[in-house]
């Protein structure tokens, strides 16, 4: 094995956690693939890595599971004490018993639990779960004639949506979706993943008295035997993995259909926009975190064992190499979907929920517009997403329909403020009779 190491692209590391990164992401793949296939990144202050930008090396880092470990206890500067344990991207880094950070026989019997139990949802019945949560969070902006479908749309019906699919009562309900809002905001993580430990270990014991038709009810049943501890860790990886990214892939598919590139005079359909985002705007854009065994050479750039190598999912499907072999009709899968044992086991539910939350919105609202140039849209800073921070439009207003006129009609809880909850930003420990939050609204609606 060659330990010939190239220069780095720069005086030292691209850094991928500032406002330069998020406003154009791919002049850092292409100044680190200008050199070789991987390069020296920085994610967060004091946090280096190595960052995989093309396609081939890419695969080869997914799919050899003997060479790149993902159990994040190999993590050679976190065991050494050289990162803060208050660095921004430990969250998303550091390990958890689950499906993403295990190798082997662990890795296989919680997959198979996960794969197992995604399986028991066929899209018929995600599309009938997705169509009352869109239309109940229109209801609450159709009115106005304006909406941020970032933070009013694309980032709720996720949320909610898990709230069904893993059987929550409205309490426990309540509490998960503002936790989660809490976490992906940064807002008092500590306490809200206090709070998310304990609404889901509250959730575990309830499915376990009383088992439903639920994502949930499903893991406990699993042969597989998860404990209290993994199935809640096994929670939270689905919620992580499955929110943060389909308000991306929502979002940023919404821009696209209504810009002037791709807007819909043009007849661009849902699920060829879906495709553009996939390949062009990665939902999560960087992540699948691997630690190289011993050190090893990625085409010039060598990685010393124990060290972050991140796989750019954005970065290997802009590799020229890849465009030329499409054009060439030969490969060409992108990788947003990851690749190899980890790759995602619900790529068939996430588009479904995509093509069905956009169809109804714009549906709906069908002279939904943008509100500001495209070019003025902003992207939040960090390492992993492609995400942005608000997607502000306008249309005509419009009535709400039967299930708004339902709610205002309907009277009030004692002790509720209004019908309408405001946004989570943050938890609340109270109790859920006195203040309505998102979910048990939705229930008092749709008894579900």
């Amino acid at each position: 094995m060659d330990l010939q190491q190239t220069s780095p692209p720069t005086a030292g590391r691209c850094p991928m956690h500032d406002s330069s990164f998020a406003d154009d992401p791919q002049q850092v793949y292409d100044r680190l693939r200008a050199h070789a296939p991987a390069g020296p990144v920085e994610l967060a202050p004091g946090v280096d890595a190595t960052l995989v930008v093309g396609y081939e090396t890419a695969l080869r880092v997914l799919q050899n599971t003997e060479l790149f470990a993902r159990d994040a206890r190999r993590w050679k500067a976190l065991n050494e004490g050289s990162i803060s344990m208050d660095s921004p991207v430990l969250p998303m880094m550091a390990y958890r018993p689950n499906c993403l950070f295990t190798d082997g026989a662990v890795h296989l019997r919680l997959r198979k639990a996960v794969t197992d139990s995604l399986a028991r949802l066929n899209m018929t019945r995600i599309r009938r779960d997705v169509e009352p949560i869109a239309d109940y969070l229109l209801d609450r902006f159709s009115e106005r004639g304006r909406a941020d479908l970032l933070n009013d749309y694309a980032k709720l019906l996720p949320l909610l949506l898990f709230n069904k699919l893993f059987g929550c009562p409205a309490g426990i309900g309540d509490t998960l979706t503002a936790s989660m809002s809490a976490i992906f905001d940064g807002k008092d993580a500590l306490r809200a993943n206090e709070d998310l430990t304990a609404c889901l270990m509250e959730l575990i014991a309830l499915k376990r008295r009383r088992p439903g038709d639920d994502v949930t009810s499903w893991l406990i049943q699993h042969p597989a035997g998860l404990t209290d501890e993994e199935l809640k860790d096994q929670l939270v990886m689905l919620m992580g993995a499955g929110v943060e990214p389909e308000r991306n892939l929502i979002g940023n598919a919404l821009v696209l259909l209504l810009s002037g590139a791709g807007g819909r005079q043009s007849g661009m359909l849902i699920e060829e926009a879906l495709d553009h985002v996939l390949w062009n705007q990665t939902p999560i854009a960087n992540y699948a975190t691997h630690y190289p065994v011993q050190d090893v050479d990625l085409g010039g750039h060598v990685v010393e064992a124990g060290t972050p190598v991140v796989i750019s999912f954005a970065g290997a499907n802009s590799d020229p190499a890849l465009a030329e072999a499409r054009r060439a009709h030969r490969k060409g899968a992108h990788l947003a979907w990851g690749a190899g044992p980890h790759a995602c086991p619900a790529k068939d539910p996430a588009q479904v929920i995509a093509t069905t939350a956009i169809e109804r919105l714009l549906n709906a609202l069908p002279d939904l517009m943008l509100a500001v140039p495209e070019k003025d849209l902003q992207w939040r800073p960090g390492p992993f997403h492609r995400a942005l921070v608000a997607l502000p439009v306008t249309f005509s207003p419009t009535p709400a329909t039967r299930m708004a006129a339902a709610i205002r009609n309907r009277p009030p809880a004692p002790g509720a403020e209004q019908p309408f909850p405001a946004a989570p930003s943050a938890p609340v420990r109270q109790d859920p009779a006195r203040r309505k939050g998102f979910w048990s609204s939705f229930l008092d609606i749709f008894r579900v």
